[in-house]
């Protein structure tokens, strides 16, 4: 492993000392970043439109002196939101069958999904020390960027702006979709193009209001994770009003372990399955700079958040097995239907709905880090800097946004999207696990490195291994998805060559700068300002 480098980049230096010049009346230096780390990268973006050209004296234009910049506005309440919203999206409800399938009893799946709970905070908790050691957004992108170097930080970006994050948005969006338009269509499959149209019209919508305001943003979400915990409340409280009448056939201590597979392949299986529900544990770290006191937010929402959902998780599946058998729950195709239509009577139409609102915040949560992705990609030279502007009054990543919105509906073309997400099903694993072993590999070559928060060794190590054991179970599951996986990551290489590593030609850069000067007065957004001293480096 080559040797840290917590240097920040940028691709036009010059111009970014120009523009940063220009404005020095204008930039404050941001507090919050003192100390964390050495420097921050200044804006690639060719600044061809300035902040007092676009923004009119007589429109409602930030105060005077106040900073283009992306705000500190997101606290812990939408820190612990973030988190769970994301984590929680329609599996849990629908299909938490990957588990029991594998471990065959009640009894050992409980015991799965409480490993895969602690699994998962050990990472999340690593994750809280690489937040606030590099206080950079841009999450898993960042980390590599700054331990493995620009290749390893691209290809990384290659795949999740091509297949992760618009595909996974736009399956979740169709889940959504499917449900909301169910009642219309009780006794047929909803038709594809409804779904798809509702879709897209879910995602627009989303997009619009992460455009609008970063507050907004936070309450749809913390609005629609109270939304889904509700629902998940519900079915437990139905779950210990079945086992109070001691009618739990599925969970009497002679009964909880009958069936269960104890072969090394079904539980490496089961765990396999438990710790892809919990994804997302590491999305609030995409939005560290926009965190109000991330040395203090950042950890307590994590150590908030991550033993909710493990509680939930673990509590809905005793739940359904209050009611429904291991054997049953395999088969069924939406679990928590057919527990609703056994509990609520009448009112079990109030699952499915509750099933689409979990899917609408999941869907506004991974936009919202997404966005913050591409935007980070872009401020380091990575993606065109069109992607790197901000808005001039609302302070939001507006082209981001709409970039994000708009490879997500492109997957409306896709006629098997599980297919291709699938080819992908390590990449998530072989990014954490990386970013987790560069802070280890941070202790040791940077020992003096300000760390706020450090967890004990045994931690990542222990996590490090289990996503080598994650990795391992994909390529042994499915070899042949994985190598055409790895060989789609691959084609990122002569792209990184061309496009960022290549000295361009004068026409190709000045239609790239017409290009991003056309972003800045549509989307009325500006590079984002930074320090005079960034700036020149």
């Amino acid at each position: 492993m080559a040797e840290p480098e917590l240097k920040s980049r940028s691709s036009r230096e010059s111009i970014a000392k120009a523009v940063s010049q220009e404005k020095m009346g204008a930039a404050e230096a941001d507090p919050d970043q003192d100390g964390l780390i050495a420097e921050q990268p200044s804006s690639p973006t060719t600044p061809m439109v300035s902040a007092a050209a676009v923004t009119s004296p007589t429109s409602s234009s930030p105060a005077k002196g106040e900073k283009i910049e992306l705000k500190r506005s997101i606290t812990l309440l939408n820190g612990v939101g973030m988190i769970i919203g994301t984590i929680i999206g329609s599996g849990i409800f629908v299909t938490p069958t990957g588990v029991v399938k594998e471990a065959g009893s009640a009894g050992l799946s409980l015991i799965v999904w409480s490993v895969c709970g602690v699994i998962s905070t050990m990472g999340a908790l690593c994750y809280a020390e690489l937040g606030t050691t590099i206080t950079k957004s841009g999450g898993d992108y960042t980390y590599i960027l700054e331990i493995y170097g620009e290749l390893a930080a691209f290809l990384k970006l290659w795949v999740e702006m091509l297949i992760i994050r618009p595909s996974s948005q736009y399956v979740v969006s169709l889940v959504f979709a499917t449900y909301l338009l169910k009642p219309l269509y009780p006794n047929c499959s909803v038709p594809d193009s409804a779904a798809k149209l509702i879709a897209c019209l879910c995602l627009t919508s989303l997009t619009f209001v992460n455009c609008i305001s970063v507050r907004a943003a936070t309450k749809v979400q913390d609005l629609f994770t109270a939304s889904k915990l509700l629902a998940l409340l519900i079915i437990i409280l139905f779950g210990f009003i079945q086992i109070s009448t001691g009618d739990v056939p599925y969970l009497r201590p002679e009964k909880a372990f009958e069936g269960s597979k104890m072969g090394v392949d079904n539980i490496v299986l089961a765990l396999y399955s438990g710790l892809f529900a919990f994804g997302g544990w590491n999305y609030l770290n995409y939005v560290t700079e926009e965190m109000i006191n991330p040395e203090r937010n950042l950890p307590l929402s994590i150590i908030i958040s991550m033993p909710i959902v493990t509680v939930v998780y673990v509590l809905t599946n005793l739940a359904y097995f209050t009611t429904i058998s291991p054997q049953v729950m395999v088969e069924s195709e939406a679990v928590a239907v057919s527990f609703g239509e056994y509990h609520l009577g009448v009112m079990a139409w109030l699952i499915p709905v509750f099933v689409g609102l979990s899917c609408f915040g999941a869907v506004n949560g991974s936009l919202f880090t997404s966005a913050r992705l591409f935007y980070a990609g872009a401020r380091e030279g990575q993606l065109p800097a069109a992607l790197g502007l901000v808005h001039t009054d609302l302070f939001t990543p507006v082209p981001s946004l709409i970039f994000t919105c708009f490879l997500s509906m492109m997957y409306t073309i896709s006629q098997d999207i599980f297919s291709v997400i699938n080819l992908f099903s390590f990449f998530t694993w072989l990014c954490v696990g990386m970013a987790i072993a560069g802070m280890l590999w941070l202790r040791i070559t940077k020992p003096d490195l300000r760390r706020p928060i450090k967890v004990y060794l045994f931690i990542p190590v222990t996590f490090v291994l289990g996503c080598v054991f994650m990795i391992a179970v994909s390529f042994w599951a499915a070899p042949f998805e994985c190598l055409i996986g790895c060989s789609i990551i691959l084609t990122g290489i002569p792209v990184y060559l061309l496009g960022y590593k290549w000295k361009k030609p004068h026409v190709v850069q000045k239609m790239l700068d017409i290009f991003t000067m056309f972003c800045q007065k549509i989307f009325m957004s500006v590079p984002e300002e930074r320090e005079q001293h960034e700036a020149a480096e």
